[in-house]
């Protein structure tokens, strides 16, 4: 069974940062590609960043473009998301996704096969 595990996620003042980190259990983690979404209250989930299976390629929401950095390391089977400049607005439960296959800049929730519980980011005026 796959299982993605995000964890970092927390309390922080505007303009400070934090990192997410998602562990999967995928055995060929390396041949999927990993991104995250995002769901404020009220909202619809919307996408946030994604990267290819090698990490050659990403792909981010105009919203969070030159503040957050989207990454992955093979040999730990992680994903990670630094964000930096953090804003009220970036207040939203993060989810970490992946979906197999060769890499495209698909933003919709449907397109990605596999989703972690979601971990809390509140960002304080």
């Amino acid at each position: 069974q796959v299982q993605l595990v995000e964890s970092g996620g927390g309390l922080v003042q505007a303009g400070g940062s934090l990192r997410l980190s998602c562990a999967a259990s995928l055995r060929t983690f390396n041949m999927y590609n990993m991104g995250w979404f995002r769901q404020a209250p009220g909202k619809e989930r919307e996408f946030v960043a994604a990267i290819s299976w090698r990490g050659v390629y990403t792909y981010y929401a105009d919203s969070v473009k030159g503040r957050f950095t989207i990454s992955r390391d093979n040999a730990k089977n992680t994903a990670y998301l630094q964000m930096n400049s953090l804003k009220p607005e970036d207040t939203a439960v993060y989810f970490c996704v992946s979906r197999p296959g060769s890499w495209a800049r698909v933003v919709g929730p449907d397109d990605y096969t596999y989703w972690g519980q979601g971990t809390q980011v509140t960002v304080s005026s």
